[in-house]
């Protein structure tokens, strides 16, 4: 498996909001990153909104020019999933599991046997995905959350059979992009969508009772 050392190519699977935040990120943080999506019009869409979100930063100082260039010319787009050949692979595409063991066994048939398979799910555990790959243990789960660009958190998720030493490789992958990255096990939710579902039933309770009207509630 890679050391972080060893990991200088992200392809990412899925152009969509969550997909170009990340390349975005891989690509401020130095890699060379390579975006798919399976919808042709989906990569050019996404790099003139990566460029957009790069000019927001400009506008807002966070970004300078010369990071703006950089990113952008370490971003290509590819025009199949077999092109996608990269030291890490972060998918990030529909959550139905059985377009995504299609789209991890064909990125497991053309990668090195070392390159790293990461999810962007947010709510199909990491061990049935796994179960359609011939070395789960190179699977991982990546959580970003929306917008990728901005939110700070990302959960790594181990499956069953994950390398315990490819979280600390993944999190220091995170780490890179600026992102605040905590581990967890695999199980329904994994920590944050776990830990929300008590706070929206707990607000749908507070709406029943008359404590607060819906607006009220949303601000919150």
């Amino acid at each position: 498996m890679k050391a972080l050392e060893g990991i200088n190519t992200i392809g990412i699977v899925g152009a969509g909001t969550m997909g170009l935040g990340i390349a975005q990120m891989a690509a401020m943080a130095g890699y060379q990153t390579l975006l798919f999506d399976a919808n042709a019009e989906a990569v050019p869409k996404a790099l003139a909104t990566i460029e957009k979100n790069l000019n927001k930063g400009i506008e807002k100082g966070k970004v300078t020019e010369e990071q703006k260039g950089s990113a952008l010319a370490k971003i290509s787009g590819v025009t199949a999933l077999e092109e996608v050949k990269a030291d890490l692979i972060i998918e990030a595409i529909v959550e139905r599991l059985e377009v995504k063991h299609s789209v991890f066994q064909t990125l497991e048939a053309n990668n090195a046997k070392d390159a790293i398979l990461a999810t962007n799910t947010s709510s199909i555990p990491i061990t049935q995905i796994g179960a359609a790959l011939q070395h789960p243990e190179r699977l991982i789960g990546m959580h970003f959350f929306n917008p990728a660009h901005i939110m700070k958190l990302v959960e790594v998720i181990l499956g069953a059979a994950t390398s315990p030493e490819l979280g600390e490789v993944i999190k220091a992958v995170a780490q890179k992009m600026g992102k605040v990255a905590v581990i967890a096990q695999d199980s329904p939710g994994f920590i944050v969508n776990r830990v929300a579902r008590h706070f929206y039933v707990e607000g749908l309770k507070v709406l029943e009772e008359d404590v607060a009207d819906h607006a009220t509630i949303d601000e919150l």
